[in-house]
Order: structure tokens, then C-alpha cells, then sequence
């Protein structure tokens, strides 16, 4: 059985990076600056225009992930297809492209697991590797965190459903395999994620999660909602912060895809530090906390 603190952490990390980054999603380093030096607490209003400690697609989702997995001990990708699709048909306030067309096509029938491949192929490059399947699969990390070759195989079909490109599904199983490492304790987590996948994986995804965190300068990191970008820069803060709340804090100051950055760092940190170690003022102010929790002490104890 797993720490229940560490794998709280990771969905509650998550969950703390999408929410505290929503209100400055879209602005530049520089306008954060402006309006607010550094964000450090759960901020009302700003993009989306949400109450403090609002949550938006990448923790709902992430939700809908953690209930299909608990309620059915194991990993039912059709049944996660169906709760994406009842979250997309409630109207959320936020939801990135791909993803809704993804959805759109197995809400007029089309199967979930051709869905995501038909919208990557419509797209050219530079719109079809986007962020959003990365932002939701760490609940697999903690029900697969025992069995490594399984979590890879989940990550990969359940970005599929919304995301077909090789560098999202890829990209869900380096995350995914690294914080699985964190939670167990394995010496060089992500090096290991990257050996798993390294006769499979495309070379983009490899090239820029290798010089990750020695041979990065942060300078040159990026937050934009490509897939590659959220997973550096992600994999960086989460792996070199002192604390969660750090790490948290660097991803969202970047600006533009705050919300998505910032909750994959949490994730990350989360796993390193534990729940116990977010701070207390962002965990009374965020949604959902309450089940979050639950469902990382069940995913923690079960044997999918």
C-alpha cells in the first residue's frame, strides 16, 4: 500500500496548481507582475471569472479519472469516456480544444477509441499535441504505481481517448511512470520513465525531458499549452522546488498556460512532499479537497 499522504499529494497538488494558476491563465510573466508580484494565494475573479479556489477541466477531469478507477478497482476506458462526456454536456466554464472535439465526436456516436485519433488527424502540426491529457492522468500513477508496465499501458489509451498524438501519450507515461518512482521512492524516477519509453517514444519527447533538471536552463523554459512545454517545465519545478508550494508558485508565475503548468508541477511536488507539506490556506480554500483526498487513500489501497 502507498503513503496516503504522498498519493494525496498528487491529486491534491494537482489540484492546488489549477487553481491557484486559473485567475492569471492567458497573462504574460509580465502582466502577473503588474497586478500581482508574485501569486500566492488563491485569488478570486481574473480569467474565467471564478470564486478563490475554483478548479477548472484539468482537476474535473482528473476527477472523472480517480471515480471510474475507484468504482471499478481497475481501469474501464469506456466508462472514462462516458464521465468525460457527462462533464463536457454540464458546460464547464473551461475546456481546451481538442479535448472538445474529442468529446463532441463520442457524444454524436462516434467510439471512444477512434474519437481522438480522428480529431489528431484533422489537425496540422501545432495544433495536435496539446497539454490536455497530461493535465488528468495522474490518478493512474497512484492505482498503477505497483504495476509499471500496466500504468503504461493505461496512460497511453486514456490520452488516446482525447489526445492521439505520440508525444501526449508518451508524455502521460513519463509523467505518470515518474511519479509513480516518486511515490515509491526510486532513486532517479524520471530517468527511469525516460528508459521505459526510450524504444518507443518519440524523439521530441525525449530530447526535451532528458536535460531535465541538471542541464535545463530556466530561462529558456516555456508554459504554453503544448504538450512538450507543460512537461518540461512541469517535470523541472516538481523535481527541483524546496517545497510544494515553491514549485507551485515558479510554474504559475511564468503565465500563460498557468492553470495546466502549474497543476502538473503540483502533481509532481505533491508526490515528492506529500500532501501534508501544501500549505494549509490553499487547502481550506480549494474545491473538491475533501474527495480528492478520499479518492487518493482508495486509489492508494486498491489492488486494480
Amino acid at each position: 500500500m502507498l503513503d496516503e499522504n504522498r498519493a494525496a499529494g498528487v491529486l491534491l497538488g494537482l489540484a492546488c496548481g489549477d487553481a491557484l494558476g486559473r485567475p492569471v491563465e492567458f497573462e504574460t510573466a509580465a502582466q502577473i507582475e503588474r497586478e500581482h508580484g508574485r501569486v500566492t494565494e488563491m485569488l478570486a475573479n481574473g480569467t474565467h471569472d471564478q470564486p478563490a479556489g475554483t478548479i477548472t477541466d484539468d482537476t474535473e477531469m482528473a476527477l472523472c479519472i480517480a471515480r471510474s478507477l475507484a468504482d471499478h478497482d481497475g481501469f474501464e476506458p469506456a466508462d472514462v469516456a462516458e464521465r468525460f462526456v457527462a462533464w463536457y454536456e454540464s458546460g464547464p466554464f473551461d475546456i481546451g480544444l481538442m479535448t472538445a472535439d474529442a468529446l463532441g465526436k463520442i457524444q454524436s456516436g462516434v467510439p471512444w477509441d477512434e474519437a481522438g485519433r480522428r480529431v489528431w488527424e484533422q489537425r496540422p502540426e501545432g495544433q495536435n499535441a496539446g497539454n490536455g491529457s497530461v493535465m488528468r492522468c495522474v490518478p493512474y500513477a497512484i492505482a498503477f504505481a505497483d504495476e509499471l508496465k500496466r500504468l503504461a499501458e493505461v496512460s497511453r489509451q486514456s490520452s488516446a481517448i482525447t489526445h492521439a498524438d505520440s508525444r501526449c501519450t508518451y508524455g502521460c507515461v513519463v509523467l505518470n511512470r515518474t511519479i509513480a518512482g516518486l511515490l515509491r521512492d526510486a532513486d532517479d524516477p524520471l530517468g527511469d520513465a525516460l528508459a521505459a519509453v526510450e524504444p518507443d517514444a518519440p524523439s521530441e519527447l525525449l530530447d526535451a525531458c532528458r536535460p531535465v533538471p541538471d542541464g535545463i536552463d530556466e530561462a529558456t523554459l516555456a508554459s504554453s499549452g503544448y504538450v512538450l512545454h507543460t512537461l518540461q517545465t512541469g517535470l523541472y519545478h516538481g523535481l527541483t522546488a524546496p517545497n510544494p508550494e515553491a514549485a507551485i508558485v515558479r510554474a504559475v508565475t511564468m503565465g500563460d498556460d498557468t492553470d495546466t503548468v502549474g497543476a502538473v508541477t503540483g502533481a509532481i511536488a505533491g508526490a515528492r512532499f506529500g500532501a501534508s507539506a501544501l500549505p494549509a490556506r490553499w487547502l481550506s480554500t480549494l474545491d473538491s479537497s475533501d474527495e480528492l483526498r478520499a479518492l487518493a487513500t482508495r486509489l492508494a489501497a486498491a489492488d486494480p
